[in-house]
């Protein structure tokens, strides 16, 4: 039987510095955007609510992240929509957290994850504690997975999850301008060694410290360039066509031919 195509909005957003406020006002914006545009799924960048305001977070993150939960619950069942929530920062406990949540289209929680390696060139070493839990999902029938930013320098987290069944990986993030050819060659070389549709979606615009430069793209499991934008904020769909996750995987089982035993 065919898999399903999905159509993707990729929500690439200028983020308020320390201004959750606004930020979640375009949110809404952009949801209300993409259902428009009959996307299945709208994926938003990391820290959307907040961005880098690290020093700030006692005032300004998300008690429990009650207040994203909502927001995203409401609008993905307004809109029909799935929504993978970028991710916010959120309070817990005395500590602070960089959490995705993804909800289905009746408004559904469906994963959170919380950031698993901390980036201490932006200090997040400093400020956050760090997860250690794998995020796993469907969105319509179609397994899934996110990891957040500096997760994808780590091939061997992606693997795990890719293991586990994830035919798409979602990456929301805040890339700095001046690493964007990392940003897309990791990418691309993580869609090819886990034979997955990979989303990465970052944000643009400046904060007191970082200019970022946007580029989200989408890449099929063969690492091929579906869909990039540039260094302004834009909401932009692409459908994807997930039967060649089975043509891919047929070809070359890198899956299959693993030597976990080794390592």
């Amino acid at each position: 039987m065919p898999m399903p195509k999905l159509t993707i909005a990729i929500a690439q957003m200028a983020i308020a510095f320390g201004q959750p406020a606004d930020n979640r006002a375009k949110v809404k914006k952009f949801v209300a955007q993409a259902a428009k545009q009959r996307a299945d799924i709208v994926v938003f960048p990391e820290l959307w609510d907040t961005g880098y305001d690290l020093t700030r977070f006692d005032e300004i993150a998300d008690s429990e992240g009650t207040t994203a939960q909502q927001l995203l619950a409401q609008l993905a069942q307004q809109y029909h929509i799935y929504i993978l929530g970028g991710s916010v920062a959120v309070s817990h406990d005395g500590h602070f957290y960089n959490t995705t949540y993804v909800f289905d289209d009746q408004g559904q929680l469906l994963s959170t994850y919380r950031k698993v390696h901390l980036f201490g060139l932006m200090h997040e070493d400093q400020y956050l504690q760090a997860g250690n839990q794998m995020s796993h999902f469907t969105v319509k029938t179609v397994p899934a997975t996110n990891v957040i930013c500096y997760d994808i320098r780590f091939p061997e987290w992606l693997r795990k999850l890719s293991a586990a069944g994830s035919e798409l990986i979602f990456v929301p993030a805040e890339w700095p301008e001046q690493r964007t050819q990392q940003w897309l060659q990791l990418l691309a070389a993580r869609a090819i060694e886990n034979q997955s549709f990979v989303i990465g979606v970052n944000r643009v615009g400046d904060d007191p410290d970082n200019h970022f430069a946007g580029h989200s793209v989408v890449y099929d499991p063969l690492g091929n360039v579906l869909s990039e934008l540039g260094d302004t904020e834009a909401l932009k769909t692409v459908t994807i066509d997930l039967d060649q996750i089975t043509s891919v995987r047929g070809e070359i089982p890198v899956f299959a031919d693993r030597r976990p035993d080794l390592y």
